[in-house]
Protein backbone atom coordinates (compact mmCIF):
# COMPACT_ATOMS: atom_id res chain seq x y z
CA UNK A 1 0.00 0.00 0.00
CA UNK A 2 1.33 3.42 -0.98
CA UNK A 3 0.21 6.90 0.03
CA UNK A 4 0.78 9.83 -2.30
CA UNK A 5 0.27 13.30 -0.86
CA UNK A 6 -1.28 15.33 -3.65
CA UNK A 7 -2.20 18.45 -1.70
CA UNK A 8 -1.06 19.33 1.81
CA UNK A 9 -2.41 22.86 2.02
CA UNK A 10 -5.41 24.62 3.46
CA UNK A 11 -7.79 27.43 2.38
CA UNK A 12 -5.05 30.13 2.27
CA UNK A 13 -3.63 29.61 -1.22
CA UNK A 14 0.03 28.67 -1.49
CA UNK A 15 1.84 27.65 -4.71
CA UNK A 16 3.82 24.97 -2.87
CA UNK A 17 0.80 23.33 -1.22
CA UNK A 18 -2.30 22.54 -3.24
CA UNK A 19 -5.68 21.90 -1.64
CA UNK A 20 -6.40 18.75 0.39
CA UNK A 21 -6.14 15.55 -1.65
CA UNK A 22 -4.47 12.18 -1.08
CA UNK A 23 -4.07 9.08 -3.21
CA UNK A 24 -3.89 5.50 -1.94
CA UNK A 25 -2.48 2.83 -4.25
CA UNK A 26 -3.34 -0.68 -3.07
CA UNK A 27 -4.35 -3.96 -4.64
CA UNK A 28 -4.23 -2.47 -8.12
CA UNK A 29 -6.73 0.20 -7.05
CA UNK A 30 -6.35 3.97 -7.11
CA UNK A 31 -8.38 5.59 -4.36
CA UNK A 32 -8.58 9.37 -4.17
CA UNK A 33 -9.44 11.09 -0.89
CA UNK A 34 -10.80 14.63 -1.36
CA UNK A 35 -10.40 16.86 -4.39
CA UNK A 36 -9.07 20.21 -3.29
CA UNK A 37 -7.65 22.87 -5.60
CA UNK A 38 -5.01 21.62 -8.02
CA UNK A 39 -5.85 17.94 -7.66
CA UNK A 40 -6.01 17.30 -11.41
CA UNK A 41 -2.55 18.73 -11.96
CA UNK A 42 -1.07 16.92 -8.97
CA UNK A 43 -2.48 13.59 -10.17
CA UNK A 44 -0.65 13.99 -13.47
CA UNK A 45 2.54 14.97 -11.66
CA UNK A 46 2.15 11.81 -9.56
CA UNK A 47 2.05 9.66 -12.69
CA UNK A 48 -1.67 9.04 -13.00
CA UNK A 49 -4.78 11.04 -13.90
CA UNK A 50 -8.45 11.41 -13.07
CA UNK A 51 -9.21 8.89 -15.79
CA UNK A 52 -7.46 6.19 -13.76
CA UNK A 53 -9.13 6.78 -10.39
CA UNK A 54 -11.28 3.88 -9.18
CA UNK A 55 -13.13 5.76 -6.45
CA UNK A 56 -13.29 9.17 -4.80
CA UNK A 57 -13.84 9.37 -1.04
CA UNK A 58 -14.90 12.71 0.40
CA UNK A 59 -14.10 13.47 4.04
CA UNK A 60 -16.55 16.38 4.21
CA UNK A 61 -18.07 19.12 2.11
CA UNK A 62 -16.00 22.08 3.28
CA UNK A 63 -15.12 23.95 0.08
CA UNK A 64 -11.36 23.46 0.28
CA UNK A 65 -11.86 19.67 0.17
CA UNK A 66 -14.19 19.54 -2.84
CA UNK A 67 -13.65 22.75 -4.80
CA UNK A 68 -12.08 20.98 -7.82
CA UNK A 69 -14.72 18.27 -8.12
CA UNK A 70 -16.09 19.50 -11.45
CA UNK A 71 -12.60 20.13 -12.81
CA UNK A 72 -11.69 16.55 -11.86
CA UNK A 73 -14.80 15.22 -13.58
CA UNK A 74 -14.33 17.11 -16.84
CA UNK A 75 -10.55 16.71 -17.05
CA UNK A 76 -10.87 12.94 -16.54
CA UNK A 77 -13.34 12.83 -19.44
CA UNK A 78 -10.85 14.72 -21.63
CA UNK A 79 -8.24 12.17 -20.55
CA UNK A 80 -10.42 9.38 -21.95
CA UNK A 81 -12.36 8.19 -18.93
CA UNK A 82 -15.08 5.84 -20.18
CA UNK A 83 -16.67 4.67 -16.92
CA UNK A 84 -18.82 6.43 -14.34
CA UNK A 85 -17.25 8.00 -11.29
CA UNK A 86 -17.83 6.18 -8.02
CA UNK A 87 -18.04 8.77 -5.26
CA UNK A 88 -18.38 7.92 -1.57
CA UNK A 89 -19.19 10.78 0.77
CA UNK A 90 -21.02 11.87 3.91
CA UNK A 91 -24.71 12.80 4.03
CA UNK A 92 -25.24 15.74 1.69
CA UNK A 93 -22.92 14.44 -1.04
CA UNK A 94 -25.79 13.54 -3.38
CA UNK A 95 -27.13 17.08 -3.13
CA UNK A 96 -23.66 18.55 -3.66
CA UNK A 97 -23.13 16.50 -6.83
CA UNK A 98 -26.60 17.31 -8.13
CA UNK A 99 -26.11 21.06 -7.58
CA UNK A 100 -22.70 20.95 -9.25
CA UNK A 101 -24.21 19.14 -12.25
CA UNK A 102 -27.04 21.66 -12.51
CA UNK A 103 -24.62 24.60 -12.36
CA UNK A 104 -22.46 23.31 -15.20
CA UNK A 105 -25.13 21.58 -17.33
CA UNK A 106 -25.62 24.38 -19.94
CA UNK A 107 -21.89 24.61 -20.64
CA UNK A 108 -21.37 20.86 -20.58
CA UNK A 109 -24.31 20.14 -22.90
CA UNK A 110 -22.78 22.44 -25.53
CA UNK A 111 -19.33 20.90 -25.06
CA UNK A 112 -20.59 17.31 -25.33
CA UNK A 113 -22.71 18.01 -28.41
CA UNK A 114 -19.94 19.85 -30.22
CA UNK A 115 -16.89 17.76 -29.36
CA UNK A 116 -18.49 14.40 -30.26
CA UNK A 117 -16.26 12.29 -28.07
CA UNK A 118 -16.66 8.47 -28.21
CA UNK A 119 -18.20 8.18 -24.73
CA UNK A 120 -19.86 10.36 -22.12
CA UNK A 121 -19.85 7.63 -19.44
CA UNK A 122 -16.95 9.35 -17.71
CA UNK A 123 -19.24 12.27 -16.89
CA UNK A 124 -21.69 10.09 -14.97
CA UNK A 125 -21.40 10.06 -11.18
CA UNK A 126 -22.64 7.30 -8.88
CA UNK A 127 -22.81 8.53 -5.28
CA UNK A 128 -22.93 6.43 -2.12
CA UNK A 129 -23.53 8.28 1.12
CA UNK A 130 -21.91 6.32 3.92
CA UNK A 131 -22.35 6.11 7.67
CA UNK A 132 -19.96 5.84 10.62
CA UNK A 133 -18.30 2.42 10.74
CA UNK A 134 -19.79 1.18 7.46
CA UNK A 135 -17.40 -1.14 5.65
CA UNK A 136 -16.87 -0.35 1.98
CA UNK A 137 -15.25 -3.18 0.07
CA UNK A 138 -13.83 -3.32 -3.43
CA UNK A 139 -10.54 -5.22 -3.20
CA UNK A 140 -9.46 -2.72 -0.53
CA UNK A 141 -11.42 -2.19 2.68
CA UNK A 142 -12.33 1.39 3.57
CA UNK A 143 -14.13 2.20 6.81
CA UNK A 144 -15.39 5.74 7.55
CA UNK A 145 -14.89 7.03 11.10
CA UNK A 146 -16.93 10.05 12.17
CA UNK A 147 -14.74 12.76 13.66
CA UNK A 148 -15.40 16.15 15.26
CA UNK A 149 -15.04 19.30 13.17
CA UNK A 150 -18.00 21.05 14.79
CA UNK A 151 -19.85 23.14 13.83
CA UNK A 152 -19.31 21.69 10.36
CA UNK A 153 -21.53 18.58 10.12
CA UNK A 154 -20.77 15.03 9.03
CA UNK A 155 -16.99 14.89 8.82
CA UNK A 156 -15.26 11.52 8.43
CA UNK A 157 -11.79 10.13 8.65
CA UNK A 158 -11.01 6.79 7.05
CA UNK A 159 -9.34 3.49 7.86
CA UNK A 160 -7.94 1.80 4.74
CA UNK A 161 -6.84 -1.83 4.99
CA UNK A 162 -5.17 -4.12 2.47
CA UNK A 163 -2.82 -7.08 2.66
CA UNK A 164 -2.29 -6.77 6.41
CA UNK A 165 -1.51 -3.04 6.31
CA UNK A 166 -3.64 -0.30 7.87
CA UNK A 167 -3.66 3.37 6.98
CA UNK A 168 -5.70 5.99 8.85
CA UNK A 169 -6.66 9.43 7.55
CA UNK A 170 -7.78 11.88 10.23
CA UNK A 171 -9.67 14.33 7.99
CA UNK A 172 -10.34 17.67 9.74
CA UNK A 173 -10.90 17.16 13.45
CA UNK A 174 -10.12 18.16 16.98
CA UNK A 175 -8.42 15.55 19.16
CA UNK A 176 -11.06 12.85 19.03
CA UNK A 177 -11.01 9.60 20.98
CA UNK A 178 -12.93 7.48 18.43
CA UNK A 179 -10.30 8.36 15.83
CA UNK A 180 -7.50 7.47 18.23
CA UNK A 181 -9.14 4.09 18.85
CA UNK A 182 -9.55 3.51 15.11
CA UNK A 183 -5.87 4.36 14.57
CA UNK A 184 -4.53 2.21 17.41
CA UNK A 185 -1.58 0.19 16.11
CA UNK A 186 -2.02 1.45 12.53
CA UNK A 187 0.96 1.34 10.19
CA UNK A 188 0.48 4.98 9.25
CA UNK A 189 -1.57 7.90 10.56
CA UNK A 190 -2.03 10.89 8.26
CA UNK A 191 -3.14 13.76 10.47
CA UNK A 192 -4.06 17.41 9.98
CA UNK A 193 -2.41 20.09 12.10
CA UNK A 194 -3.02 23.73 13.03
CA UNK A 195 0.03 25.71 14.12
CA UNK A 196 -1.49 28.34 16.33
CA UNK A 197 1.68 30.33 17.07
CA UNK A 198 1.95 31.05 13.31
CA UNK A 199 -1.50 32.62 13.15
CA UNK A 200 -1.29 36.31 13.90
CA UNK A 201 -3.84 39.08 13.97
CA UNK A 202 -3.77 41.04 10.70
CA UNK A 203 -5.91 44.13 10.52
CA UNK A 204 -8.66 43.75 7.97
CA UNK A 205 -7.83 40.07 7.44
CA UNK A 206 -7.80 38.12 10.70
CA UNK A 207 -8.98 38.94 14.21
CA UNK A 208 -8.10 37.15 17.43
CA UNK A 209 -11.68 35.95 17.62
CA UNK A 210 -11.34 34.47 14.15
CA UNK A 211 -8.07 32.74 15.04
CA UNK A 212 -9.67 31.24 18.14
CA UNK A 213 -12.63 30.02 16.07
CA UNK A 214 -10.45 28.30 13.47
CA UNK A 215 -8.25 26.73 16.15
CA UNK A 216 -11.32 25.39 17.97
CA UNK A 217 -12.11 22.80 15.30
CA UNK A 218 -8.65 21.57 14.35
CA UNK A 219 -5.93 19.57 16.09
CA UNK A 220 -3.12 21.80 17.34
CA UNK A 221 0.58 21.22 16.77
CA UNK A 222 0.94 20.95 20.55
CA UNK A 223 -1.62 18.10 20.59
CA UNK A 224 -1.04 15.94 17.52
CA UNK A 225 2.05 14.19 18.93
CA UNK A 226 0.01 12.93 21.87
CA UNK A 227 -2.60 11.58 19.46
CA UNK A 228 0.03 9.49 17.65
CA UNK A 229 1.56 8.37 20.94
CA UNK A 230 -1.74 7.20 22.41
CA UNK A 231 -2.64 5.41 19.19
CA UNK A 232 0.87 3.87 19.05
CA UNK A 233 1.07 4.18 15.27
CA UNK A 234 3.98 3.08 13.13
CA UNK A 235 4.32 6.40 11.33
CA UNK A 236 2.91 9.90 11.79
CA UNK A 237 2.59 12.04 8.67
CA UNK A 238 1.35 15.59 9.06
CA UNK A 239 -0.60 17.37 6.35
CA UNK A 240 -3.34 19.99 5.77
CA UNK A 241 -1.11 22.56 7.44
CA UNK A 242 -2.88 25.63 8.80
CA UNK A 243 -1.27 27.99 7.90
CA UNK A 244 0.63 26.50 4.94
CA UNK A 245 3.88 28.38 5.71
CA UNK A 246 5.51 27.78 9.09
CA UNK A 247 8.74 27.31 11.04
CA UNK A 248 9.53 23.64 10.38
CA UNK A 249 12.02 23.21 13.23
CA UNK A 250 9.60 24.73 15.74
CA UNK A 251 6.79 22.43 14.54
CA UNK A 252 8.99 19.36 14.86
CA UNK A 253 9.98 20.40 18.38
CA UNK A 254 6.32 20.79 19.38
CA UNK A 255 5.38 17.37 18.04
CA UNK A 256 8.51 15.71 19.43
CA UNK A 257 7.58 16.85 22.95
CA UNK A 258 4.96 14.08 22.92
CA UNK A 259 5.87 11.84 19.99
CA UNK A 260 9.30 10.17 19.76
CA UNK A 261 8.37 7.92 16.84
CA UNK A 262 8.79 8.24 13.06
CA UNK A 263 7.57 11.62 11.81
CA UNK A 264 7.14 13.12 8.35
CA UNK A 265 6.15 16.70 7.60
CA UNK A 266 4.15 16.19 4.45
CA UNK A 267 4.90 17.97 1.19
CA UNK A 268 2.98 17.77 -2.06
CA UNK A 269 3.91 14.72 -4.16
CA UNK A 270 5.68 12.84 -1.37
CA UNK A 271 5.08 9.08 -1.63
CA UNK A 272 5.20 6.76 1.38
CA UNK A 273 5.25 2.96 1.00
CA UNK A 274 3.66 1.40 4.09
CA UNK A 275 5.10 -2.05 3.42
CA UNK A 276 8.74 -1.05 2.95
CA UNK A 277 8.56 2.03 5.19
CA UNK A 278 10.28 4.17 2.58
CA UNK A 279 9.57 7.76 1.68
CA UNK A 280 10.11 9.11 -1.82
CA UNK A 281 10.42 12.89 -1.93
CA UNK A 282 11.63 14.19 -5.26
CA UNK A 283 14.89 12.40 -6.04
CA UNK A 284 15.50 11.45 -2.40
CA UNK A 285 14.54 8.14 -0.79
CA UNK A 286 14.40 7.78 2.99
CA UNK A 287 13.99 4.45 4.77
CA UNK A 288 12.60 4.18 8.30
CA UNK A 289 13.72 1.31 10.52
CA UNK A 290 11.10 -0.97 11.98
Amino acid sequence: MKLVLLGTGAPPADPQRMGPANLILAGGRRLLFDCGSGVTQRLIQAGTSGAGIDALFITHLHSDHVVDFHQLLVSSWHQGRDRPWKVFGPPGTIGFVERSAALWKPELDIRVAHEKRPSVAGLDVEVTEFADGQTLRGGVTVTPVKVNHDPFPDVYGFVVEHDGLRFVHSADTIVWQPLIEAARGADCLLHEVLIRREMRVIEGVRTQEGIDAVASYHTLSTEVGAVAAEADVGMLILNHFVPPRFDRAALVAEVRAQWPGPLILGEDLMEYDLATRTLQAGSATVSFPR
